[in-house]
């Protein structure tokens, strides 16, 4: 297009008077704060991480705290974001850094996407905005700008559309005008413009100071652009969720496995059918278990799955002398759940059903 050079300047100048400036890891806009942002950011819309990002910081200010915390007190704080693996890695990540950079994030893009959770445009947004690298970035709000700007087709997150994409990145972020001092205007910039601008549903094209190249609004293509991913049917699976409580009114905490959905989470014991809901009475009560209460079922949906869960309540309990607590068991009295890292749903079972 005949505007393409100037993709930068544009969407500079649109920033200085339109863009966000006041977000909390932009001050100080640190190292650590930057990627504490972009990791919470991969999953979850600005004004929903933004009290997080303030909590997270005010508990574990900088890197070393992070790498010294338990892992139990980072998913405490993450709990409610959702996809906790990126706490995992970020923890992970942060031992890595006191174990090989002397406690400080690598300046090295390699380096960086070496480290667990962070791809390469995540780096690229690290290096971009902690130390003004001339670095591309290409998340999702990037991926629909491009894709609806230069008409690219098909599905973004196919190998041969993103590799594309990369290149039209790269392209725009080589402009002389993008001196160090601007680079992290110009990374905010294009996720700003993405997530208030060239949104996924109503863009508001007449506002975008991309309007008179792009592709997508001179041929009335912004619904169809960028392609969407193919559809697919995802499939349904089931589980029991057990809910004791002994006479204390303590409830009984599991910790899941370290791998999989929920790894290393707090939640109540979940056992894939009656079958294993027996087995398990059995090992760790020991006693005839009685039917119990049941609970309305909860739908939660996962990326790659959807799972409905079948709880069912227990007063009374008497614990086993095997099921005193351990490093997988807890009894807790309810006021300490704020403390671990529970899955939203069962959170929210907890609160609402609890009385």
């Amino acid at each position: 297009m005949s505007g393409a050079d100037d993709f930068a300047p544009r969407l500079l100048a649109w920033f200085d008077g339109h863009g966000r400036h006041d977000l909390p890891w932009q001050h100080p806009r640190t190292p650590y704060r930057v990627w504490l942002s972009e990791i919470m950011l991969q999953q979850t819309q600005v004004k929903t991480a933004t009290g997080y990002f303030e909590r997270f910081v005010a508990a574990l200010p900088d890197l070393p705290a992070l790498a010294a915390a338990p892992l139990d007190d980072v998913l405490a704080l993450w709990s409610g974001l959702g996809y906790y693996a990126r706490a995992r890695n970020l923890h992970a990540a942060a031992r890595r850094c006191v174990d090989d950079y002397g406690g400080e994030l690598p300046r090295d893009l390699d380096a960086l996407t070496a480290l667990p959770g962070i791809g390469r445009s995540t780096a690229a947004a690290i290096l971009s905005q902690a130390w003004g690298e001339r670095c591309a970035i290409l998340d999702g709000n990037v991926k629909r700008v491009l894709s609806r700007y230069h008409g690219v087709e098909g599905w973004p997150g196919k190998p041969a559309i993103e590799k594309q994409l990369w290149t039209l990145a790269e392209r725009h972020v080589a402009h002389p005008s993008l001196a160090p001092a601007r680079m992290p205007d110009y990374t905010q910039a294009q996720m700003d413009l993405g997530a208030t601008i060239c949104t996924r549903a109503k863009p508001a094209c007449v506002l975008c100071p991309l309007q008179s190249d792009c592709v997508a609004r001179i041929e009335g293509r912004t619904g169809e652009l960028p392609t969407p991913r193919p559809a697919k049917v995802l499939p349904q699976r089931s589980a029991q969720v057990l809910w004791l409580e002994d006479a204390q009114g303590r409830v009984l905490l599991q910790r899941r496995p370290p791998t999989g959905v929920w790894a290393s989470l707090w939640s109540l014991p979940q056992l894939d059918d009656a079958e294993g809901t027996d087995a398990w009475w059995s090992s760790h009560i020991g006693t005839a278990r009685s039917e119990g209460a049941a609970l309305d079922p909860i739908d939660h949906a996962f990326s790659h799955y959807r799972l409905q869960l079948h709880p069912r309540r227990w007063s009374g309990v008497e614990p086993a002398p095997r099921l005193r607590d351990n490093d997988a068991l807890r009894w807790l009295r309810y006021d300490e759940l704020a403390t671990l890292g529970i899955p939203a749903p069962v959170r929210r079972l907890i609160e609402t059903a609890r009385n």
